[in-house]
């Protein structure tokens, strides 16, 4: 391998490390904030996306100089490093399995690191630019109609992983201009519609993952993710892009290849991967709520007692009466109808006329009898 080769080597482990590193650092921050909103405008988790962009960037210099199974294989290593840093960060549990993954990993990626033969330029014809960016045309719309199905999670991560792997053969067509000035080069970029199915993949494969993990389970979404993202674009890039693999290493190479996937697959289910994939962000310190207790359901307002009628005593004075019906009030609601009682008729008592006042003249006369000399009346 040229020095050129191993300078790219070492940028796809650095951007390895880095992935791992952002994965750290989202983790944290969305354990420390509330909300979607919080989460991502926290420094932790804005620092975790520039070492994204970082390793993303990284990966496309890299693939100037080296194969494709190459640096997506040492991409999917990141998850060893992940789970190593969210064993000593978080403080997840390392199961004995993962383990063995993690060492399998680094002894595969290291079989690939000598495996990798120095690579040519890429010619990039108009039929390949036209076959990219209608891949890249068709995966917006698989995506976006697998999203709108309500495809599980499995089907959206395998297309997440087949985009962010057709950035990675974009990467590796894409033409750079060489002993030209930074300017030139930006302007050649700029008018490369290779450019555009490079943004377009990368773009649709990032919301397309994100939308895997929202709707399915961390370890089956990140596991397929990687192997459609490794696999599938290693071999169209073998066969069609004319990488090469060192003399007498194709079979290692092939075998490590499959075992650094493998051990994705395994390192997806750890514990670490659900650590630094937390859907929702769990509040923690002194802002944490305590938990509420149950509300329980408020008991209906007891009826009001409606007074029992007791009906109406009418006296009547002097002679027979005439009926006078009696006042039955407001009508009653419609809601306390069942509970109305039938008022009482009213009771009619006779009694006897009072006896008539006689006037005190009339005593007077009466005593002094007839014929005795009366002055006027006295007032009554």
């Amino acid at each position: 391998m040229t020095s050129a080769g191993w300078f790219a080597l070492s940028i796809t482990i650095f951007g390895s490390l880095c992935y791992a590193t952002a994965s750290i650092l989202q983790a944290v921050g969305a354990r420390h904030s509330v909300g979607t909103a919080r989460t991502m405008a926290h420094p932790l988790y804005l620092a975790g996306i520039f070492f994204d962009m970082l390793a993303w960037v990284g990966a496309i210099v890299a693939l100037q100089s080296l194969a494709v199974y190459v640096v997506e294989s040492i991409l999917a290593g990141s998850l060893a490093l992940t789970v190593i840093g969210a064993r000593i960060v978080l403080g997840s549990r390392l199961r004995r399995r993962d383990s063995v993954a993690i060492a399998v990993t680094i002894i595969s990626l290291t079989f690939l690191a000598f495996s990798a033969a120095p690579q040519h330029e890429v010619h990039t014809p108009d039929e390949l630019r036209f076959v990219l960016c209608g891949a890249a045309a068709a995966m917006v719309l698989v995506g976006y109609g697998a999203a709108k199905v309500n495809a599980r999670g499995g089907v959206i991560a395998a297309c997440a992983g087949l985009s962010l792997g057709g950035a990675a053969l974009v990467g590796r067509s894409l033409p750079v201009p060489e002993g030209a000035s930074a300017g030139e080069t930006a302007l050649a970029l700029l008018t490369e519609p290779l450019t555009a199915a490079l943004l377009v993949f990368a773009g649709t494969g990032m919301t397309l993952y994100a939308h895997a993990l929202q709707h399915g389970e961390v370890g089956p979404v990140t596991a397929i993710h990687w192997t459609a993202e490794v696999m599938t674009p290693s071999a169209v890039a073998v066969l069609f892009l004319g990488d090469t693999v060192r003399e007498g290493w194709l079979t290692p190479a092939i075998v490590a290849c499959g075992l650094t996937v493998g051990s994705a697959v395994v390192l997806a289910t750890a514990p670490a991967t659900h650590a630094t994939h937390a859907e929702e962000p769990v509040p923690v310190g002194p802002s944490a709520l305590p938990p509420q207790a149950p509300r329980h359901a408020l008991a209906a307002p007891p009826l009001p007692v409606l007074p029992q009628p007791t009906g109406e005593r009418v006296i009547w004075w002097g002679p027979p009466p005439i009926w006078r019906p009696p006042d039955r009030g407001r009508p009653v609601e419609p809601s306390y109808r069942a509970l109305a009682l039938p008022a009482a008729a009213p009771r009619f008592v006779w009694a006897a006329p009072p006896p008539r006042r006689r006037p005190r003249h009339a005593t007077t006369v009466a005593r002094l009898g007839a014929g005795h000399a009366l002055g006027p009346p006295p007032r009554v």
